[in-house]
């Protein structure tokens, strides 16, 4: 099944962003010393987060909403990271990834009639984020770590949400949806403040992030399909994987408070951007990818080697970072980025050997 363009462009130019962003890593790292890279490594962040994880769910979200112009949000954030690959001001390329941020925001008020629920309102909240942690970008882009917080709640919320929304087939009681509430309003409590004081507001952000990562490595499904076999096991590998890098994430955040550079931010954001978000990506791809690209992604036992592979370098890099030890930190990092290629790869031949064994017709 052909791939329509309003899908098809802004996941090519969301995977470019990806790619770039990787190589812009390297480079902040220290791992290679490239001049074209330099200019990437000062735009890895927004490519990462807007460019390429942003466009994903903005996809995600416009496939669920059924409505043409929700398509918007995706297409708009891919154009930003491409406008910044172009080489123009960085605040032409905010500018772009701030209007997706709020038609993303206005698909979620779209959702929020349908549906009005904690799971939703938590989406919700995470959409505002979004469009909050760019606006601040393009007010500064010189003063990114201002936007981070509010791009972290970005992904925790909508993330949050959707695990509660699956969450309700277990029944939870009134208290356990009370204190999800409660965690959540901490993590919107801490990116709010810290507009006002950034040391405070992140560590109320940490806070929030601890509890969400015992919420949801406590009730989420996860719990019992690790008991399965095949892709609901992987899945909920992932996901417990992921919970546990959230709450590392998060106890750095509250030891430290507001960090704007070195190794121990290093090892918090990227606790929670690769060891939560980017296995919230693994996991979810064999599942998203067919809804959004209309292609099967079949699980095969040699996702676990890349999946293995991104938490073990992360664990070496968060280890780097906190005792000191660079070289340890750029191998794990450099790690990092050959996990991430070859999560991409892994997706593509199981792609591939699903169409080929459907037959012609099914291309």
């Amino acid at each position: 099944m052909p791939v329509h363009p309003a899908r098809f462009l802004p996941l090519g130019l969301g995977l470019l962003a990806l790619l770039a962003a990787l190589w812009g890593g390297l480079v902040r790292l220290g791992a290679v010393d490239v001049a074209p890279g330099r200019t990437l490594a000062a735009t890895h962040g927004p490519l990462m987060v807007s460019g390429f994880l942003g466009t994903l769910i903005g996809l995600e979200r416009a496939v669920a909403v059924g409505r043409r112009w929700a398509y918007l949000a995706p297409m708009l954030s891919a154009m930003g990271a491409a406008l910044l690959l172009a080489g123009l001001p960085i605040w032409v390329g905010a500018l772009a990834m701030s209007a997706a941020g709020l038609v993303l925001l206005a698909a979620f008020i779209v959702i929020l009639r349908r549906v009005t629920a904690a799971f939703t309102l938590a989406m919700a909240l995470g959409a505002l984020a979004w469009l909050g942690g760019n606006l601040l970008w393009l007010s500064d882009v010189t003063a990114m770590p201002r936007a981070v917080p509010w791009w972290v709640g970005f992904f925790v919320l909508t993330i949050a949400g959707e695990r509660l929304e699956l969450s309700r087939l277990l029944l939870p009681s009134a208290r356990t949806r009370a204190w999800f509430a409660l965690a959540v309003g901490v993590v919107v409590a801490g990116f709010g403040v810290g507009l006002a004081d950034a040391d405070l507001g992140a560590r109320l952000l940490g806070l929030g992030l601890v509890a969400l990562a015992i919420w949801l490595g406590w009730h989420d499904i996860a719990r019992r399909t690790l008991r399965r076999g095949g892709l609901p096991r992987f899945i909920a590998v992932c996901l417990l994987l992921g919970y546990a890098w959230l709450g590392v994430g998060g106890l750095l955040l509250l030891r430290d408070g507001a960090l704007i550079g070195g190794p121990r931010y290093d090892a918090a954001l990227h606790s929670v951007f690769l060891g939560f978000v980017f296995s919230m990506v693994i996991a979810h791809a064999p599942v998203i990818l067919p809804a959004v690209t209309g292609r099967a992604v079949p699980f095969r036992p040699f996702f676990y080697v890349h999946l293995g592979l991104l938490h073990l370098s992360l664990l070496g890099r968060v280890a780097g970072d906190l005792a000191g030890w660079t070289p340890v930190r750029q191998v794990g990092g450099t790690v990092n980025v050959v996990a991430v290629l070859l999560f991409l790869a892994a997706t593509l031949v199981a792609a591939r050997s699903a169409a080929r064994a459907a037959g012609p017709d099914s291309g």
